[in-house]
């Protein structure tokens, strides 16, 4: 357990990662009921979210400035801050897509594929609740796992939405499109498995 002035640091995680789960539910929730109508106000809802995560990136990186004594390095801080906000921002990025390519109407895989991320995103805070305790870190290895587990599937499911698309698609342009949005999407899940790795890095070197 982290001693009151450590716990700064593992509390800003966790909610740098509530933000990258607040990112995602909005994305799963704009593609469940979506209306390309209410685009501009949907990326403003996303940026707002984006933004608010952002913040927490930035307390961060003043915490670290003045920091004379960090409960790990303080390097390994700055790259976990980075990566937890790199989903957040990859998210945001995948309503931009959608307003970018004009999307008109939601596949039901892409919908299937945002519910995926945002478990993966749900997983990543898990794990980082457990951060804390990473001088014993069974339970975090197990966290770590987890999210090494849903990254491979969304992975299998970028694969088998691509191929299912690529034997339906009758327009090129409709094809090209998706498949630009369903590579944000599987960067998502990458972005979430970088956390996961860069959380690792840090049991290895301190245990």
């Amino acid at each position: 357990m982290a001693n009151r002035a450590d716990r700064f640091y593992f509390e800003n995680f966790v909610e740098a990662a509530d933000y990258a789960c607040k990112a995602a539910e909005y994305l799963e929730q704009c593609l469940t009921v979506y209306d390309p109508e209410k685009m501009s106000q949907m990326l403003k809802e996303m940026h707002t979210i984006e933004h608010t995560g952002d913040q927490k990136k930035h307390e961060m990186s003043a915490a670290l400035a003045k920091a004379f004594v960090t409960p790990i390095d303080r390097e390994d801080l700055a790259v976990v801050s980075q990566k937890i906000d790199e989903v957040t921002d990859g998210i945001e990025e995948v309503l931009q897509r959608f307003y970018v390519n004009q999307v008109q109407s939601v596949r039901a895989d892409a919908i299937t594929f945002a519910k995926m991320i945002s478990e993966c995103c749900q997983l990543v805070k898990k794990m980082l609740v457990e951060f804390e305790n990473f001088k014993k870190p069974d339970r975090l290895r197990a966290s770590i796992i987890e999210v090494n587990r849903m990254e491979e599937r969304c992975d299998h499911y970028y694969l088998e939405a691509i191929m299912q698309m690529r034997k339906q698609s009758t327009d090129i342009l409709d094809f090209i499109s998706w498949r630009e949005i369903y590579d944000y999407m599987e960067e998502c899940a990458d972005a979430c498995e970088h956390v996961a790795d860069s959380v690792g890095t840090v049991v290895m070197k301190n245990t």
